[in-house]
């Protein structure tokens, strides 16, 4: 078994990049030259992913624009939120809706993923199918964050996720995810968190470590840090 379609969630405000993101959305920040959302693109292409499904919302018309000019052999989609911006549960939901598939890599892009994500997240894949989970989340110790002031999401025991006061790992943006968790859910604004924690509820929340240097473009501080480094 193997995962074809993944999501890539790009309609948020960012408004903690601001004033950059007053006129240019997030997913289409450089840095090192190229765009959040190519690099995530480029990402997912080496991980054999044939379908890429895009959420978008605030200036939406530049992330469309974007793929006028844009080449590539993958099947890319871009789907608005409509109306209202549906958070990130709803604007996974929206886009689950549009496909057959049943798992689906899930995808911020606002973590800069490289080659050295590679192999982690095939082994991640690997675990999924093998252990038949329903959500895995790539998550990292907050040893291991460029952004020392982020502060962990999880706990993980058994291999499962948790939240206590510990709360070591920080949630990467990477994760893979079963449809059928979403089955009672409508396409309204909702955060994701909702069916992490009924996952945790139930036990069936499942963590995948990653050991590698951990950078997520938080705000306008490690922003200019990235940039000022290149």
């Amino acid at each position: 078994m193997k995962i074809n379609t993944a999501l890539i969630l790009g309609a948020g405000y960012g408004k903690r990049l601001n004033p950059v993101t007053l006129k240019i959305p997030k997913p289409l920040i450089k840095i090192n030259e190229i765009t959040l959302l190519e690099n995530s693109i480029n990402f997912l292409q080496k991980l054999k992913i044939k379908n890429i499904k895009i959420n978008t919302f605030y200036l939406n018309n530049q992330i469309q624009n974007f793929f006028l000019n844009y080449k590539s052999n993958l099947n890319i989609e871009v789907i608005s939120d409509g109306n209202i911006i549906l958070d990130t549960g709803g604007g996974i939901l929206n886009l689950i809706n549009m496909s057959n598939e049943n798992d689906f890599i899930v995808l911020n892009p606002d973590t800069l993923w490289g080659d050295n994500y590679l192999e982690t997240t095939l082994n991640m894949m690997d675990y999924y199918f093998k252990k038949k989970v329903k959500n895995l989340l790539m998550i990292v110790n907050k040893k291991n964050s460029f952004d020392k002031r982020m502060r962990g999401d999880f706990s993980l025991s058994n291999e499962r996720l948790i939240r206590n006061k510990e709360n070591n790992f920080i949630y990467t943006g990477l994760q893979i995810i079963n449809k059928s968790l979403f089955k009672n859910e409508r396409v309204v604004p909702f955060s994701v968190n909702k069916i992490w924690d009924y996952a945790i509820e139930n036990k069936i929340l499942y963590g995948f470590e990653s050991k590698e240097h951990f950078i997520h473009l938080t705000d306008l501080e490690i922003y200019n840090k990235l940039v000022k480094n290149n």
